[in-house]
């Protein structure tokens, strides 16, 4: 059986503090790049999902067109029934 000595422990943890400070400036560097990569592509897909969705206008400029509503009334007069509430002191 093995024993870990106190200069492998070290090793081990310097190795582990190497690693976690290495990260944290190659974050630092690179991250904001990273990001701005990012935001560029989703704009570009936002933009192509807008353009495929929005259609060209066919009517001509000087044409106005008007439509009408329907004047015909469906709704129902008697949909409910109108309570009146006294407040009690």
């Amino acid at each position: 059986m093995q024993e870990a000595s106190f200069i492998g422990v070290l090793k081990v943890i310097l190795i582990l503090l190497l690693i976690y400070y290495g990260l944290k400036i190659l974050t630092r560097l690179f991250g904001p790049l990273l990001l701005k990569y990012v935001t560029k592509k989703a704009g570009e897909k936002f933009k192509q999902q807008f353009n495929r969705y929005q259609q060209p206008d066919s009517s001509p400029k000087d044409e106005v067109t008007i439509e009408k509503k329907s004047t015909k009334k469906s709704g129902n007069k008697d949909i409910g029934e109108y309570v009146d509430f006294e407040e009690i002191d």
